[in-house]
Order: C-alpha cells, then sequence, then structure tokens
C-alpha cells in the first residue's frame, strides 16, 4: 500500500470522482432483484468476509483518489454498480473512508440486474441542496420495458460554490456495440435534457457529468453531449492503447469518464475552476502479474474469487476554489 500521510492538505483544491465498483452486492437475498449469484451459498459463493474485503478494499482506494494533488480524500464520487442502500452505509462505515465524513445520495431502480448509481459525498465540504433520479424508457425487441440503471443529478455547495453532478452509468455493450447503439443515445438524450433544464433555471449553472457510459470519448453518445450542450471532456487526452480505465480481450477502454461545463475553465478573482482530470491507476489496483498483468484487479472474473478491488480503475477531476 501506497503511504500518502506526507502529502500537505490543500484546503483549496477539491476532487470530485467516479468509481464503478464492480457488483457491490451485500450477501443477503432480494426477492426483487437478480442477486441470486451474490449469496453464500450460489457458485461464486458471495460471503461475509469477502464483502467484507471488498468494503475494505473499495473504502482505501476511494479514500486516496486524487490525494497526490491536495493531501485529502474527495469531495464528491459518484458510484456505480451498488445494490442499495445498505452497502453504500456499510461502505462510508469501513476502516478507510469512517473518519471521511461522507453522507450518501441513492434511488433504488428497475434495474434487470438490481444494481444502482450513488453519489457520496464528504457533509463538511458539500452541503446537499436537491437530488432527482431520470429513469430511461427502453425497450426490447418484444416491444416490452428493458429496465436499466436511473440517472442521479445532485445539486448542492461545494466550498461556496453552487455545482450540479450527474451520475450515470448507460447499457452495455454485451450484445453488440451497434446493435446497442441506441441505448446509449437515449442516456446522452436523456442528459441533454437535464442539463438543458437546469441551464433554464440558471444559464451560467455549473454541471459535471460522471459515469460508465460505455463508450469512449470519441463516440456518438459522447459527441453529442460536447457539440449540443457545450460541455468539455478532460479525459480526451487520456486514453491511449496502454491505458484506459477497463481492459477486455487485451484492449484498453475509457468508459469512465468526467465531463464539465465550459464555465469551470474561466478564470475568475472569486469562483470554481477546473485544474487536471486523470485516471487513478496506482500499482495496488492492477494485476501484478500474469497474463493479465496491468489490467484492474477484480473481485471475480468469471466465478473466480480474486479478492481485488473492480474491473474498473476511478477517474477523478480536481477542482480549484479561487476566493479574494
Amino acid at each position: 500500500m501506497i503511504d500518502y500521510s506526507e502529502i500537505p492538505v490543500n484546503p483549496d483544491l477539491h476532487t470530485v470522482a467516479f468509481y464503478n465498483a464492480e457488483n457491490l452486492f451485500d450477501i443477503f437475498d432480494d426477492a426483487k432483484k437478480h442477486d441470486s449469484d451474490f449469496l453464500p451459498r450460489a457458485d461464486k459463493r458471495w460471503t461475509f468476509k469477502r464483502y467484507q474485503n471488498k468494503l475494505r478494499k473499495l473504502g482505501y482506494a476511494i479514500s486516496n483518489i486524487g490525494r497526490k494533488e491536495n493531501g485529502k480524500h474527495p469531495a464528491i464520487i459518484g458510484l456505480a454498480e451498488v445494490e442499495n442502500a445498505k452497502v453504500l452505509k456499510d461502505l462510508i462505515a469501513s476502516k478507510h473512508v469512517k473518519n471521511c465524513n461522507y453522507n450518501y445520495v441513492h434511488y433504488d431502480s428497475k434495474d434487470e440486474r438490481g444494481i444502482d448509481v450513488a453519489l457520496l459525498y464528504d457533509k463538511t465540504i458539500f452541503t446537499l441542496e436537491a437530488s432527482e433520479k431520470f429513469s430511461l424508457e427502453l425497450y426490447n425487441d418484444a416491444g416490452l420495458p428493458d429496465y436499466t440503471r436511473d440517472i442521479l443529478l445532485v445539486s448542492g455547495v461545494l466550498d461556496g460554490y453552487k455545482i450540479h453532478v450527474i451520475v450515470n452509468h448507460w447499457s452495455s455493450r454485451r450484445e453488440g456495440e451497434r446493435e446497442t447503439e441506441h441505448k446509449r443515445m437515449a442516456g446522452s438524450n436523456k442528459v441533454g435534457e437535464i442539463i438543458s433544464n437546469l441551464k433554464l433555471n440558471d444559464p451560467d449553472a455549473k454541471i459535471i457529468v460522471v459515469g460508465d457510459f460505455n463508450d469512449d470519448p470519441s463516440s456518438k453518445s459522447i459527441a453529442r453531449l460536447l457539440s449540443g450542450f457545450h460541455l468539455l471532456n478532460p479525459m480526451q487526452a487520456l486514453r491511449s492503447y496502454t491505458r484506459g480505465t477497463s481492459k477486455y480481450k487485451r484492449q484498453w477502454f475509457l468508459f469512465d469518464q468526467i465531463l464539465v461545463t465550459r464555465n469551470f475553465y474561466e478564470k475568475t478573482e472569486n469562483g470554481l475552476q477546473f485544474e487536471k482530470a486523470n485516471i487513478f491507476d496506482e500499482d495496488f489496483l492492477r494485476v501484478s502479474d500474469g497474463k493479465y498483468k496491468g489490467s484492474p484487479f477484480r473481485t471475480y472474473v468469471g466465478k473466480r474469487y480474486q479478492g481485488g478491488y473492480s474491473d474498473h480503475f476511478p477517474v477523478y477531476a480536481v477542482l480549484k476554489t479561487q476566493k479574494k
């Protein structure tokens, strides 16, 4: 483990992060959710000990995102693949984040896998004002509802400045990239609607869009948000053949991204400004050897327990408060 303790705290820098937690399920059966794989007697043997190990590892990773830049834990973290409020309560009570003053925002969705998005925030830095969930109307080939994750909007005040954070986990490419593209476009359209409504009330609204989009920065769904709603994508320059946030068949993808409105780039004497964005891909989050060396150290590979963190690396943006 890395020792970040000697990095001085910078009170003017704040980290906003996103992390796909890879199936953060509790160990109890919920008849309303498809959680049968994550039970103690299931093939995966999802035991209390393994659950506790997962919470501890996620907590350690979360507590150190952005710490190199500002010497402290993130102020805000969007999460994907969480089962319910219980796992969030257990997470913020776990060893490495129990002193981070975190609270959470979460709504149950109708997602077919039983996983939701959520948001953690440090109550001493971010004051929650409002939150709302937005569902997507998707249908399968038979014309029946195809339930997926909701989109979460959280509004509040970060160190004296009003911001809005939109948390996403768009539909996967499991059935093929082109075959499922319309689902991610639906997510993009919904985010566009949310942004438009926010700007109707406040043309200068500062908006951060985070998520696992299951699309890369060059994909249509992301490009539409950039061109149609004046967002900037500081993650664009980070993807390469040797770097990303998830890896499949030896290829890196940058599905996890953070987008911001252009006003985060305005230089003012009094405001909240974008400083930098990055992938949090420290060595402890990686497989250390073997054919998957360098890939995210995940909890499971298929049904085989690995005991790692997640199959995604977190991403983060550092914001700076400019005060007279």
